[in-house]
C-alpha cells in the first residue's frame, strides 16, 4: 500500500492566527482544522512528499515556536471505500435523517425526512456534533411553530448544504454562503440530489458581507468561535426582529465568550443545546 505523510500542528488559541497565515502561505492544496476541548486547534496537512512536510515543520518551528508538531508515514486509502464503509445515516432531532446516496433508498427511516448528502472532505455529513446539534435545533423550532414554511434563512458556511436543505425540506427558501469553493461545489451537487430548486436554495462563495442589508427569518451559522466572535454585529443585524438565530462550532468552553459578543449588540441570553464539548447558542 503506498504511504502518504501526515504532519500535525497543535496550536493555542492565541497562535490560531499565526499558524493560518503560514498554512495559507505554504499549502496551496488545503488542510484540515479541529478544535480540541482545550480551546486548541490541531492543524492536519496530507502530503506525498516527506521532505515537503518537513521543511514546512522547519518553518512553523521558527514562526510559532510554542506548537505542538507531529510528522508520521500513513498509508494511502481509497477514501470514497472508506466513506462508504462507515458512513452511517445520522438521525438529528425529531424530523431528520443523515444519509449518503447509496443509502438513500433504504427503508427503515419511513419516518423521518432523508437528507441526501455526498460525502466530501469535512463539510457536514451530520455525524459531528455541531452539524447534528443545528439540525436537531431546526427541528425543535418547527416543533415549537417557531420557523415554518414560507419564511427565509441564511445559511452561513453551509458547507455540504445540509442544514440549508433540511429547512428546504419543510417550506423555508434561503441562501447559502461558504469561502470554500470546494465546499461551495458540494452544496450545490447536494442540493440537487435532493431535488431542491435553485431558487429555494441560493448557494454561493462570499462570506455575511455578501448580504449586508438582508434581514431573516432564521440565521444559521456553524462555523467557529473565532469568526462568530469578528461577525457578532453584522450577524445579529441578518436577523429579523423576532426572527431565530443559532451558532453552532463551538466548544462549551468558548460560550461565554461568543455568547458576550451577541449581547453586545442588544440580544438576550441564549438557550443552550449541548452535546458533550460541543454548544449551539439559540436565539428564538
Amino acid at each position: 500500500m503506498k504511504q502518504i505523510y501526515r504532519l500535525e500542528i497543535v496550536a493555542q488559541e492565541e497562535d490560531y492566527d499565526r499558524v493560518c497565515g503560514l498554512l495559507a502561505l505554504e499549502v496551496s492544496f488545503g488542510w484540515e482544522e479541529e478544535n480540541l476541548p482545550s480551546g486548541e486547534t490541531r492543524f492536519r496537512i496530507h502530503c506525498e512528499q516527506e521532505d515537503y512536510l518537513q521543511a514546512l515543520q522547519e518553518r512553523v518551528r521558527h514562526a510559532v515556536p510554542e506548537a505542538r508538531q507531529t510528522l508520521s508515514a500513513i498509508e494511502e486509502k481509497d477514501w470514497v471505500d472508506a466513506w462508504k464503509q462507515f458512513f452511517t445515516p445520522v438521525c438529528c432531532g425529531s424530523r431528520f435523517v443523515v444519509l449518503p446516496p447509496w443509502l438513500a433508498d433504504k427503508p427503515e427511516f419511513a419516518d423521518r425526512t432523508p437528507i441526501v448528502i455526498e460525502p466530501k472532505s469535512a463539510f457536514g455529513t451530520g455525524h459531528h456534533a455541531t452539524t447534528a446539534l443545528c439540525l436537531r435545533v431546526i427541528s425543535d423550532l418547527l416543533d415549537e411553530g417557531r420557523i415554518a414554511a414560507g419564511q427565509r434563512f441564511l445559511d452561513l458556511g453551509t458547507g455540504s448544504g445540509v442544514l440549508g436543505i433540511g429547512c428546504c425540506k419543510y417550506g423555508l427558501q434561503g441562501a447559502g454562503l461558504d469561502i470554500d469553493s470546494l465546499a461551495v461545489d458540494n452544496a450545490l451537487e447536494n442540493r440537487e440530489l435532493n431535488s431542491i430548486a435553485p431558487e429555494a436554495f441560493s448557494i454561493g462563495a462570499g462570506s455575511i458581507e455578501a448580504v449586508k442589508g438582508q434581514t431573516f427569518d432564521l440565521v444559521l451559522a456553524n462555523i467557529l468561535a473565532r469568526p462568530l466572535t469578528e461577525m457578532a454585529a453584522d450577524i445579529a443585524a441578518a436577523r429579523k426582529p423576532q426572527g431565530a438565530l443559532v451558532l453552532s462550532g463551538l466548544l462549551v468552553i468558548q460560550a461565554d465568550g461568543v455568547e458576550a459578543a451577541y449581547r453586545a449588540q442588544g440580544l438576550p441570553q441564549a438557550r443552550r443545546v449541548i452535546d458533550g464539548e460541543w454548544c449551539a447558542l439559540v436565539w428564538a
